[in-house]
């Protein structure tokens, strides 16, 4: 299985997607439902530990390992301990 990270920098860097069309949700203690959503144009950086996401003009680190889901295009690409990856990422 393709990690979080994986599948995102392949997002980011094949020609194939647009990295506006993915959605990251991850856990994000003290908001509604403990979890949020980024999309893919606020997501400034990939580094190797976390992400860095922009959010009332600050930017915020999000370390992978609360990444609960992401989506491309509004299809479901990969979700957190279910072991597989979706189909049409590459992978599966």
């Amino acid at each position: 299985m393709r990690k979080s990270r994986e599948l995102l920098l392949q997002f980011y860097h094949d020609a194939r997607y647009q990295f506006s069309e993915v959605v990251v949700c991850y856990v994000d203690r003290g908001a509604t439902g403990d979890e949020s959503c980024v999309e893919g144009d606020r997501i400034k950086d990939l580094g190797s530990q976390y992400m860095e996401i922009e959010c009332a003009g600050m930017v915020s680190p999000i370390p992978y390992h609360r990444i609960t889901r992401i989506s491309y295009a509004g299809m479901p690409a990969w979700e957190r301990g279910d072991g597989k990856e979706k189909p049409g990422t590459g992978r599966g």
